[in-house]
C-alpha cells in the first residue's frame, strides 16, 4: 500500500495536479469550510485521514490573507484530533494555503501539524487544493497527502420591504429525505419545493435539505420547512465519525419541536460557533451552520449533503 500511495503522489505531481493556471476568489472577512481527505503515511503505517475546519479570513495585506480556525477536527483512522492552536494564511491571493499549529488527540496529547496546499481548480461549488505536509504525534511523524475543498460562498440576495415581518433564511426538508435515496428525494429544476435562492444545480441530485451548509451572523434566525411526508426534528451535536451506532452526541444548544409535514419551525443562533444540525431519527440528514460575526448571510452548499 505504501508503494501505491507513493505512485499516486508521483502521478499527481507529474500530471500537473499541483501546477495550474486557476485562481481562487478568497475574500477577507468571510467564513469558509475546509473539507478534505487523503492519507497519512509513515514507513510502517498508512492511515486514512480527514480534515474538516471552519475558518474565517481576516484583513488582507498585500497578496496574503490571514485566517483563524473557529472549529473542526482532523482524523487519523479512528483517532479524532480537535483543533487547539491553529493559524493559517491564504498566499498569493488564494493560490496557496499554509496551515500550522497544534491539535489535541482524544487522549489529551498535543499533536503538531504543518500543511501546505496548492490550488488545483476553482468552480462554482468551491476551490480544490492539493495538500502535503506533516502530522507529528508524540509517537510518529506522518507525511500527508490530501485533496481538500474550500467551500465557495454565494450571497443570499434579498430585498426586504417595510411590510415584511421577517427576512429569515428558509431551508426546506425535501420530500423523500427520510427514505434516503428513493426517487422522491431527487428534486428537479423548477420543482415547487425550490425558490430562486434554492435551485438545485443538477436536475438529478440527491439531497435531504434545500441547503446543507450555511453561514450566518450571531442572532440570525432560520426557518426549517418540512416538505417531506413524515415528521422531523432538528437538534445540534458533535459528529462521531467512526461510530455507526451512535453517529452524533447532542450538545444541547439547538433542539426543535417535532416538525409535522407541511409545518415549519424557526431556529435562532444566539451564540457564535460551529453547529452541526441533524435529525436524530434520520441521522444522514444534517446541516453545517457556521455562525460568525461581521459576515453577510451566505449559502455554502445546496443539497449535496457532502460527507453523507
Amino acid at each position: 500500500m505504501y508503494a501505491a500511495v507513493t505512485i499516486l503522489a508521483v502521478l499527481l505531481i507529474s500530471s500537473g495536479y499541483f501546477i495550474n493556471e486557476s485562481f481562487a476568489e478568497i475574500l477577507p472577512n468571510n467564513a469558509f469550510l475546509l473539507e478534505g481527505s487523503g492519507f497519512a503515511v509513515t514507513e510502517n503505517f498508512i492511515k486514512i485521514s480527514e480534515i474538516d475546519l471552519g475558518i474565517s479570513s481576516q484583513n488582507q495585506k498585500g497578496s496574503t490573507i490571514n485566517f483563524v480556525t473557529e472549529d473542526g477536527f482532523i482524523t487519523l483512522d479512528d483517532d479524532e484530533l480537535l483543533i487547539s492552536e491553529l493559524e493559517g494564511k491564504f498566499l498569493r491571493e488564494g493560490q496557496y494555503i499554509r496551515l500550522n499549529g497544534k491539535v489535541e488527540s482524544q487522549n489529551g496529547f498535543d499533536t503538531a501539524i504543518s500543511f501546505f496546499g496548492r490550488l488545483v481548480e476553482e468552480s462554482k461549488d468551491g476551490t480544490v487544493y492539493g495538500f502535503s505536509g506533516r502530522i507529528t504525534t508524540p509517537d510518529e511523524s506522518y507525511k500527508i497527502i490530501y485533496t481538500a475543498k474550500v467551500s465557495s460562498l454565494i450571497k443570499i440576495t434579498s430585498t426586504p420591504t417595510s411590510s415584511e415581518v421577517s427576512s429569515d433564511l428558509s431551508i426546506h426538508i425535501l420530500k423523500g429525505a427520510a427514505s434516503k435515496g428513493t426517487s422522491d428525494s431527487y428534486i428537479g429544476i423548477g420543482s415547487a419545493q425550490t425558490s430562486s435562492s434554492q435551485n438545485i444545480s443538477s436536475p438529478l441530485r440527491l439531497g435531504y435539505f434545500s441547503h446543507d451548509r450555511i453561514s450566518v451572523q450571531p442572532g440570525a434566525t432560520i426557518k426549517i420547512i418540512n416538505d417531506d411526508t413524515v415528521s422531523h426534528k432538528i437538534i445540534s451535536g458533535a459528529e462521531n465519525y467512526n461510530d455507526r451506532h451512535n453517529p452524533f452526541t447532542p450538545d444541547g444548544r439547538i433542539s426543535t419541536d417535532v416538525i409535522e409535514p407541511g409545518k415549519s419551525v424557526s431556529i435562532t443562533f444566539s451564540d457564535a460557533g460551529f453547529y452541526r444540525l441533524y435529525d436524530p431519527d434520520y441521522n444522514w440528514m444534517k446541516i453545517v451552520a457556521y455562525v460568525f460575526p461581521n459576515t453577510d448571510s451566505l449559502i455554502l452548499g445546496k443539497g449535496n449533503n457532502l460527507g453523507n
